[in-house]
């Protein structure tokens, strides 16, 4: 949890009692004894109150918990990757995970970072986060993914794919050439890393966060 400062934790206090106090302090000298004591009690329960609710409430840590783990996801594999790529290239950055900015995209590229696509083979459904102008894979991988007559294959676009959790395939990342994928649309993908890559869809593909659009400006 982000740490409180003194000034943050002054604005609180300011906020959380300046209603209660207003009305505290027009009541009371308007008031006997004794119903200044009655004031006293309902503005101490008032206050409590409030502080649970916004403060000492389970439900309202586990929210801030979860958009602060959120960020600091978006932090730590967006922003924080791509200043690495910036700063030095990476002599591995295989499977379509290259830090350096795609650009100009050459127009054989048919497939776009967002788009929802389908594998024609395995059936699984899965959104493109990257994608490699060729197979981008270590030499001792490349060799046993085709067959002798499908060495052609590695010539070709690839793309890395974020497996829809709700097909129930066994594995969660894919990479694959692109004659083995379509596209659909109108399918939203569920994957514990989507957020990680976008903000939102807009029923055709995914829109990207910032870190990435910048890897990809065309797409």
């Amino acid at each position: 949890m982000p740490p409180i400062n003194a000034a943050a934790a002054l604005q609180i206090s300011v906020l959380l009692f300046a209603l209660p106090a207003q009305y505290f302090i027009s009541q009371w000298y308007r008031t006997d004894p004794a119903e200044r004591i009655q004031i006293t009690e309902r503005l101490i329960i008032a206050s409590w109150s409030i502080s649970t609710r916004s403060y000492l409430s389970p439900d309202v840590w586990i929210d801030r918990l979860k958009l602060w783990v959120s960020k600091t996801r978006n932090w730590y594999y967006g922003e924080n990757k791509t200043k690495s790529g910036d700063n030095e290239a990476k002599p591995h950055s295989y499977f379509a995970e290259s830090t350096h900015v795609h650009s100009p995209k050459p127009e054989y590229i048919k497939f776009s970072v967002g788009q929802v696509i389908i594998h024609r083979r395995f059936g699984y459904s899965g959104v493109i986060v990257g994608w490699d102008v060729k197979a981008n894979t270590p030499e001792e991988q490349l060799q046993p993914r085709h067959s002798p007559v499908e060495q052609d294959v590695k010539d070709t676009p690839h793309y890395r794919i974020l497996i829809n959790k709700a097909n129930g395939f066994r594995k969660s990342t894919a990479y694959v050439p692109e004659e083995e994928i379509a596209v659909i649309m109108g399918l939203e993908v569920h994957h514990p890393d989507m957020e990680t890559y976008f903000s939102g869809y807009d029923g055709s593909k995914y829109i990207m966060q910032p870190w990435l659009k910048k890897l990809y400006p065309h797409d």
